[in-house]
């Protein structure tokens, strides 16, 4: 069974950047494929980038296609979600998400994954 942490949300401009970590103990992380997701206020959670569990298969929303990039480090146990270009939109709590897999497709919906974290802030002022 895998634990996950995210960190790096914060305050940060529109047109800024940002990199949310989440870093994964427990279970074999290569096992896993990885998720992130956001919610925003008022809104309902909503998937964002994924990537399969060799990191080498990813996915986008079409909202952040060509802003947003997802890696995996396996030999670091964390995923990472760059944000360049950010909008007030944007705006939202952040969650990743883990799914044990043998397979080596990445997975886009909320109901794939088994494992999640407890969130970080992103907040972008317009």
């Amino acid at each position: 069974q895998v634990q996950l942490v995210e960190s790096g949300g914060g305050l940060v401009q529109a047109g800024g950047s940002l990199r949310v970590s989440c870093a994964a103990s427990g279970g074999t992380f290569s096992l896993y494929a990885m998720g992130w997701f956001r919610q925003p206020p008022g809104k309902e959670r909503e998937f964002v980038a994924a990537a399969s569990r060799t990191g080498l298969s990813t996915s986008y929303a079409d909202s952040v296609k060509g802003r947003f990039t997802i890696s995996k480090d396996n030999a670091k146990r964390t995923v990472y979600l760059q944000m360049n270009s950010l909008k007030a939109e944007d705006t939202a709590v952040y969650y990743c998400a883990a799914k044990f897999t043998s397979s080596t497709i990445s997975y886009r919906g909320i109901n794939d994954y088994n494992y999640w974290g407890q969130g970080t802030q992103v907040t972008v002022s317009s």
